[in-house]
């Protein structure tokens, strides 16, 4: 996989080099030198550019990029002026840092459909979410341990939990199912929501929208989830 992470701050530059760590390509960007030479030897690449420049973005490698991340949190204009030139050039997927609710309301009008919110979710939970396929989310007990929603991978859809053997084969606990419905918004808009199940039963039939909690070791839910990259 390939990653642009703009911002080189706590956030951007913790996930760069997770990311990085995982084997995957990362190009790090920021407008602060000191910031680009101090992480050129545990990032893929760095650079000191300017990203509310459009002429300056056009520059980079966009076409063979998976996932572009807008990491800056000190500057709302700033962030906001690359996260609209990104999406202006279509980028496969974009993700950007909202610092307030209202720059999460700005970010939503830009068309941003996936918003990270650094002071509740951490750069670990995140390289989760990027780099194990199917995560959806995750909460880490410890360095060996986490609870993760996962989508139900393509092959156990229409099965019961007692015959996937999620404890026998896999050592993993499906701690509860939440399954997607439609809602209406005040303004009418429909959007989606989960619900969660209750504990999970034996004889519960998995469905393709159905999302799973997991408990486990990192160990085995990335076996499960056959750690693809997405």
């Amino acid at each position: 996989m390939k990653y642009i992470v703009v911002g080189l701050g706590n956030f951007g530059a913790s996930l760069s080099q997770k990311l990085t760590a995982q084997g995957n390509e990362v190009i790090g960007i920021d407008t602060r030198m000191e910031k680009v030479d101090l992480y050129k030897e545990k990032i893929s690449h760095t650079i000191c550019m300017d990203a509310t420049d459009e002429f300056t973005v056009s520059g980079l490698p966009l076409e063979e990029t998976d996932i572009v991340i807008v990491a800056i949190g000190e500057d709302q204009g700033a962030n906001i002026m690359s996260t609209a030139i990104f999406k202006n050039m279509e980028v496969k997927r974009l993700i950007s840092r909202a610092i307030n609710p209202l720059h999460e309301k700005v970010l939503k009008a830009i068309g941003v459909d996936e918003i990270v919110h650094p002071e509740e979710e951490t750069a670990e939970r995140w390289s989760k979410k990027l780099c194990i396929k199917n995560v959806v989310d995750s909460f880490e007990l410890n360095a060996h341990f986490s609870i993760v929603e996962a989508k139900v991978p393509r092959e156990y859809v229409g099965m019961t939990i007692r015959e996937i053997g999620f404890r026998s084969k896999f050592n993993l606990l499906v701690l509860t199912i939440m399954k997607q419905h439609e809602v209406k918004s005040l303004l009418g808009s429909k959007q989606t929501e989960l619900n969660i199940q209750g504990l999970a039963t034996p004889d519960q039939k998995l469905e393709v929208t159905d999302v799973l909690v997991l408990y486990g070791s990192n160990k085995h839910i990335k076996e499960f989830l056959k750690f693809e990259k997405i």
